[in-house]
């Protein structure tokens, strides 16, 4: 038997092996850009010879500060294959964090959009180990000046370079890419990824079972590449040489609903806020876009509300598809479809839905085990609660640079997530640990509270949070956005509740609001929420809903 080594490299030229002429797209200020596999594969042997020139070598840190398009991918593409470390740069957090993981991960190259460079150059003096910004232009910002370190354009830096790289061997485990998780508990924390994982990782991800993903497949990659190296669409894409839609900066509903229908999306992926302002654009104007080649959608970060994934089916023939998984687990490690198993071939549209509400079956792989607070296992009954564990060829043993033991247990990564394992291995997560509520000794699940909320028609988005309590500890309060021109009472929103929950779970507050916080994967920041309530003074209502 060969013993070759699982190296990124032998996945990502071979797209523009077997489908030259495909697609990919980037949404600009105009239009949309159109590059074949063979151009953005030739343009990333150029870039690594660029960045070769510059010094970069085996092991050196490359970061990323761009949106999702083709210039990100050859960026992929380049730094992995030439077995430097891709660090992609999430936009969206804030500068000091910013300049921490550029700082931890001893960044020398920077690769960054036009319309970004505000951000880095906010810290110009602050970075030390960057070297040098590549910058890439976009419509609109051709013209630009930096008083970052030694700043070139992308387009000048590969400019006559040659367009084939002579790939290094590697070791497989070797590493391959550097993310950062949110920080949404204190300082983010890099996540180091190998070339075996990122192999291993991209093959499962795209299993029947999974994505299902096909080169006959036109994808559009929403997630941002900055998260979890995009849930690994970037990397699928070079593989197998699917159409590879990108939208880019234009993040717009009607503007994605509009990409979506004119390439003839048949799979796309983000999180469930991005899923919520579609359906509204499409309920809106029904004649406006044509999703007839639509035919699955992956869903992640949170979990989608039941009756957003019916609706979708019902309305579109979409399959919304959950993935749960996080950071550390280099994103996707369970999914949770319509139909998962032969035998639930005849079950019942609401029991498909059903399957859809659960966070997954683990992937193939993948371990996931519950236990209670001294660790010991518990039965996968669906009944009993406990922390998920999670171990697997594409899971992290530890954070770069920083030991965190508490996260790790004896080969095992410590989620954080409350759940519960059913007897056909579902994965069904009640709550974050730090999000469950704590009320006169019991516990109540901000998630089951939110998916019942998010049932009421007219509710666009809920957020429930703990509110301290001098009696009982701590009582739940619901934030609801109710979508535009719909109306939503509190009396609704209450009795919708008390179909699934006692009184004593019920919320002791029901605040309608414009928008719930995110973080910076596109999440609910529910410490935000509960900050903001704080600094606005927020108070209880004098009420004995956990007495009844």
């Amino acid at each position: 038997m060969q013993q070759t080594p699982l190296l990124m490299s032998r996945l990502l030229d071979r797209g523009a092996r077997v489908a030259p002429e495909e697609e990919i797209v980037t949404a600009t200020a105009s239009g949309t850009r159109r590059r074949t596999y063979r151009e953005s594969r030739d343009r990333a042997h150029q870039l690594a010879h660029a960045l070769a020139g510059a010094g970069i070598g085996v092991g050196d840190r490359v970061a990323t500060l761009m949106s999702n398009g083709d210039l990100h991918v050859e960026a992929y593409h380049a730094i992995a294959s030439m077995g430097a470390v891709l660090h992609p740069l999430n936009h969206r957090i804030a500068g000091e964090d910013l300049e921490y993981v550029i700082h931890s991960a001893g960044d020398r190259i920077i690769l960054v959009d036009a319309d970004l460079l505000p951000l880095l150059e906010k810290l110009a003096g602050r970075i030390p180990s960057v070297e040098r910004v590549v910058i890439a232009t976009e419509e609109g910002f051709e013209r630009w000046r930096s008083d970052l370190p030694d700043p070139v354009d992308y387009e000048a830096f590969i400019q006559g370079k040659p367009t084939v790289y002579a790939w290094p061997d590697l070791d497989e485990n070797a590493p391959v890419g550097l993310c950062h998780t949110s920080g949404t508990t204190g300082r983010p924390k890099g996540c180091l990824y190998t070339h075996r994982s990122q192999y291993l990782n991209t093959l499962a991800i795209s299993m029947t079972d999974v994505f299902g993903l096909s080169a006959t497949d036109s994808v559009c990659g929403i997630v941002p590449m900055s998260h979890c190296m995009g849930w690994g669409i970037p990397w699928a894409a070079m593989m197998l040489g699917f159409k590879l839609v990108l939208p880019h900066r234009f993040m717009e509903p009607h503007r994605l609903a509009a990409l979506i229908a004119s390439e003839e999306v048949s799979f796309a992926v983000g999180v469930p806020t991005i899923w919520e302002e579609l359906r509204a654009v499409i309920e809106a104007d029904r004649s406006a876009f044509d999703f007839s080649q639509a035919r699955r959608f992956g869903c992640g970060g949170a979990a989608p509300p039941i009756a957003l994934t019916r609706w979708y089916f019902d309305e579109l023939g979409v399959e919304l598809i959950q993935g749960f998984g996080m950071t550390e687990s280099n994103a996707v490690v369970a999914v949770s479809r319509r139909v998962m198993k032969r035998s639930q071939r005849g079950s019942s549209a609401d029991e498909q839905c059903a399957n859809t509400a659960k966070s997954g079956v683990p992937l193939p792989g993948i371990d996931a085990e519950i236990v209670d607070q001294n660790f010991n296992p518990l039965p996968h009954d669906g009944k009993s609660a406990g922390e998920v564990l999670l171990r697997g060829p594409w899971i992290i043993d530890g954070y770069y640079g920083n030991p965190s033991p508490d996260t790790f247990h004896n080969g095992w990564l410590r989620t954080g997530d409350i759940a519960k394992i059913d007897a056909d291995e579902y994965v069904i997560v009640s709550d974050r640990a730090k999000d469950l509520i704590k009320s006169g000794g019991e516990w109540i699940s901000s998630i089951d509270l939110e998916n019942a909320i998010n049932a009421v028609d007219g509710v666009m988005e809920a957020c429930v949070v703990a509110q301290p309590h001098p009696r009982w500890e701590e009582r739940p309060v619901a934030l609801v956005v109710v979508k535009p021109g719909a109306t939503v009472t509190a009396e609704q929103v209450r009795t919708q509740c008390a179909k699934h929950f006692a009184n004593w779970q019920l919320p002791d507050d029901i605040l309608f609001v414009g928008s719930i916080p995110q973080n910076s994967t596109g999440k609910m920041d529910k410490k935000a929420v509960r900050e903001r309530l704080k600094s606005e003074g927020y108070r209880l209502p004098d009420q004995r809903t956990a007495e009844t």
